[in-house]
């Protein structure tokens, strides 16, 4: 009998905190770069201007939106994706077929992205704060002042504002996350080449980061602006016929930063999460 750990259920949002305090700066940037009304800069550069005008703690603003971003984006598809996933695969005696972690990838994204849009909305917009004029920022004094604030000013539907494009965004960076992970993985371990350590959980979700940026990044244009606007946006579709005026580059603004943001958070998710499991995961006997 082989004893192995499995996840417990909060690993996930836990490991994505811890990745998502390295990664802000980054993902701050690549906001910038997104809610721009045309290309004027590009990623040194709007560091440089950030950096300049408001000091090198500009570069962390909204990480407590950020946080708890991720315990309720993350830590609900994590759950989800995992949990179902360990069961499902200690009834069968073996690893899912590669379609069904992709559905179960797609349902646990979709299901965190519309959990987590609340918060997300509120970090997009702590994030995006420090490039307005000082007499048009909101000032939200951290993560629950901004929802309160929300909730108070504009209604409780504008606090899932973007929540399609946040779920249908959420679908596809879980599956190119988690599902291209495992899968990864798995055809890794696979070849003999190499065990299951640290060198490999690297390999594997870099694999995975890259699979994430090229899925998403379209969708996560078009739910950065959404969420940004200030009533300029009457849905989804005059969103996209807006930003398709802009040129089609304009939905890939930003790839560059989003990739340099989302594979270092996806590299250093699944090793802290990896760590978490091997150290204090629910040990079941197979």
């Amino acid at each position: 009998m082989a004893e192995r750990r499995i996840s417990r259920w909060y690993f996930g949002g836990v490991a994505s905190c811890g990745a998502a305090c390295c990664t802000h700066p980054l993902d701050l940037l690549k906001v910038h770069l997104q809610t721009q009304q045309a290309v004027k800069m590009r990623m040194m550069g709007m560091a440089m201007h950030v950096v300049k005008n408001d000091g090198a703690l500009a570069l962390y603003s909204g990480l407590s939106a950020s946080l708890c971003r991720q315990m309720s984006y993350s830590l609900t598809r994590f759950a989800i994706y995992e949990t179902v996933r360990d069961m499902v695969s200690r009834d069968s005696k073996g690893p899912l077929p590669f379609h069904q972690k992709v559905l179960l990838g797609a349902f646990g994204g979709f299901t965190g992205g519309f959990i987590g849009t609340p918060a997300d909305m509120v970090n997009v917009r702590m994030q995006n704060d420090v490039k307005l004029p000082p007499e048009l920022r909101r000032n939200y004094k951290h993560a629950l002042d901004g929802l309160c604030r929300v909730f108070r000013e504009e209604g409780l539907k504008k606090l899932f504002s973007g929540a399609t494009m946040a779920s249908s965004r959420g679908a596809l960076v879980t599956v190119g996350q988690l599902a291209c992970y495992d899968q990864a993985k798995q055809l890794v371990l696979v070849t003999g080449f190499m065990k299951d350590n640290i060198f490999t959980h690297f390999l594997s979700s870099f694999i995975a980061g890259g699979c994430a940026t090229f899925l998403c990044q379209p969708l996560d244009v078009i739910k950065t602006r959404l969420m940004n606007s200030k009533g300029e946006y009457s849905g989804v579709a005059h969103c996209l016929k807006e930003t398709a005026k802009l040129g089609p580059l304009a939905f890939w603004q930003g790839l560059v930063p989003a990739g340099i943001r989302l594979i270092p958070h996806t590299v250093l998710t699944f090793i802290f999460l990896e760590q978490l499991r091997n150290h204090f995961g629910v040990v079941v006997v197979s």
